[in-house]
């Protein structure tokens, strides 16, 4: 059962499908004047609707790019589609997670298939053309937003140029597989490619929609394809007065079902004292390593041996809202 209320409508993103761009629900739009090529990309995960709800918006709006060009992109569509109320969690996708399969060598392997491999590989020679690019995410559990910067400088630096939202988590990944964030030019200090993944709120709550405009409208108009009056009134939020960059240490992975917080943690928790006991795993404690830790997206919502729980991290700095 899902345990948090649906309070958004899914779209119907169906007059999309045929897309320009000789690949089903991808539009690229080229203004014919230099400048780089941005992608928004929504439904990495089919039930994180947010991201959705902005690119349709977007199409429907007809913008098309002053400079460079704009894609305005779905992904994982067949598992948006496979949507139902009773099992949410389950349209995250169909075989496995897109956003693990983006490495060359994964793509290029004839051996491996899948819902998501094979869609991957049809939106994979857009990608590749791609400066700029903005991942909408939302997640399990009713946490404040945050960013996922990659592990490398250069994400820290859009993200402060973005503003918002008011939390940086450098990590590096995840060991499954490599995000679309960080794929080949993305994950790359030497190349001037770069990519943001947002995670805009709890997944059904209407204020993730509001985080996913303000952030889209903000990318936007950083990377020079629109400009600010180009978009819909009131999508560009309040900035943040500070912004906190977390430099992921550690997962927390669960031994087995005996597992539980200390508390109803929603996330981004800071710890000031080392040694603080945060959860218990099989009757031992499970104590933060370092002052000042934060824990990054606890969930308990899927959980079972072997999984990750929680991340910790540590804040590295403050950047002061400008």
């Amino acid at each position: 059962m899902n345990a948090y209320p649906i309070e958004i409508a899914f779209p119907d993103i169906g007059a999309h499908a045929s897309g320009n761009a000789g690949v089903q629900y991808v539009h690229t739009f080229d203004s014919g004047i230099d400048g780089p090529h941005v992608m928004i990309n929504a439904l990495t995960h089919g039930n994180e609707v947010c991201g959705a709800i902005v690119v349709d918006e977007l199409l429907r709006a007809q913008l098309k790019p002053r400079r460079g060009r704009l894609t305005l992109a779905f992904a994982n569509v067949d598992a948006y589609n496979s949507f139902d109320a009773s099992k949410p969690d389950a349209s995250r996708f169909v075989d496995q997670d897109f956003n693990r399969v983006w490495t060359a060598q994964t793509l290029d392997d004839t051996s491996l298939d899948s819902s998501e491999l094979r869609r991957a590989r049809a939106m994979r020679p857009v990608i590749d053309t791609v400066d700029l690019l903005l991942d909408l995410h939302s997640m399990h559990e009713k946490s404040k937003p945050l960013i996922v910067a990659g592990p490398l400088d250069k994400g820290i630096e859009l993200s402060a140029k973005l503003g918002t939202p008011a939390t940086i988590i450098c990590d590096e990944g995840h060991p499954e597989g490599r995000r679309m964030r960080d794929y080949e030019g993305f994950g790359d200090p030497a190349s001037a490619k770069n990519a943001l993944l947002i995670e805009c709120g709890q997944h059904w709550e209407a204020g993730a929609v509001t985080v996913a405009r303000d952030v889209t409208a903000r990318f936007l108009v950083l990377s020079g394809v629109l400009d600010k009056h180009d978009l819909p009134s009131g999508w560009i939020q309040e900035s943040p007065q500070e912004m906190l960059v977390v430099r992921v240490t550690e997962p927390v992975v669960a031994k087995s079902m005996d597992f539980r917080f200390a508390d109803d943690y929603t996330g981004l928790e800071v710890f000031p004292e080392a040694g603080s006991v945060i959860a218990f795993s099989e009757g031992e404690p499970i104590e933060t390593p370092y002052d000042d830790c934060m824990l990054v997206m606890p969930s308990l919502r899927q959980l079972r041996p072997g999984v990750t729980v929680v991340r910790l991290g540590k804040i590295e700095r403050r950047i002061q809202s400008t």
